[in-house]
């Protein structure tokens, strides 16, 4: 803050304010509030599309200190780029409207912890959209909002810190799509190779088997073993279950398996005749 009034007789001051700082704290803050949001919704995480977010936010946040841009600062307008920032961070997301809310639930309790936190610790309200704040308090408001929320939403955010990949399948040069939630108790491997095994429905896999959907869906799984055009290429793993018992699943192993866009080499998929899966995924591994 700069005082250009000496004495008594008028008392102006001005904020002074840097560009490049206040492009990198929105663009810290902004891409905090896109996570949050995303993982109090449990959705897959898409990084990216928040860092892309993020910088159209703080871009607003620059543009809007200008004079000339003032109109900006206006509420319908900050509704539409809350909007669109949004849209950049969960467009295509099935939860999209709950997506949106939670983001602009996030957003109003941060900039009010921001705020809040900043007074608190001597700071001022600044000019306009603009309130002065340090790396440290964006650190502090976001812990305690982050904290509070997930209280709150407990049940979310627990279903946020579960790991679900897509995966994309090729096995006799047809293609098959999953998605498979990494699942910490699901002990099965490959007797022979000691590779993972990743347990897919058969409905997700009749892709793979053209004209043996009852085979594939059948509890016998020595049906679709005993077929001539797949001699050689399914075998049969063991496996246990609380409250099924044990018993035997078909395996094959893919000509290659993409894991979120990596190719893996150590997966065996098993098919189960049953469904398998819930929200927002249909196999494990």
């Amino acid at each position: 803050m700069t005082n250009y009034a000496p004495g008594d007789d008028y008392n102006f001051s001005m904020d002074i304010i840097y560009i490049d700082r206040l492009f990198f704290l929105n663009l810290a803050s902004d891409y905090l509030i896109v996570l949050c949001s995303a993982r109090l919704c449990g959705i897959k995480l898409r990084r990216l599309r928040y860092a892309l977010s993020a910088v159209f936010g703080a871009l607003y946040a620059v543009l809007s200190i200008l004079p000339e841009l003032e109109f900006i600062t206006t509420a319908p307008v900050k509704l539409i780029c809350g909007a669109l920032m949004a849209l950049i961070a969960y467009g295509g997301e099935e939860k999209l409207l709950r997506c949106c809310l939670v983001f602009f639930a996030v957003s109003a309790l941060f900039g009010g912890a921001v705020w809040a936190i900043s007074l608190q610790n001597g700071g001022n309200l600044g000019s306009g959209a603009y309130i002065p704040v340090s790396f440290p308090v964006l650190a502090i408001s976001f812990s305690l909002i982050y904290a509070v929320l997930s209280v709150v939403f407990r049940r979310s955010v627990k279903s946020a810190d579960i790991s679900v990949s897509d995966v994309e399948l090729v096995f006799m040069g047809r293609h098959a799509s999953l998605r498979c939630l990494h699942d910490s108790g699901n002990a099965l491997f490959d007797p022979v190779s000691g590779d993972a095994v990743l347990i897919a429905p058969a409905s997700k896999l009749a892709a793979l088997f053209p004209g043996l959907e009852a085979e594939l869906s059948s509890s016998d799984c020595t049906k679709i073993t005993a077929e001539p055009s797949l001699a050689g290429k399914i075998r049969l793993i063991p496996y246990s279950a609380v409250g099924t018992g044990s018993g035997m699943l078909a395996s094959f192993r893919p000509d290659s398996i993409t894991v979120d866009g990596m190719e893996r080499s150590d997966i065996i998929v098993a098919i189960s005749p049953t469904p398998v899966g819930g929200e927002g995924f249909d196999s494990l591994i």
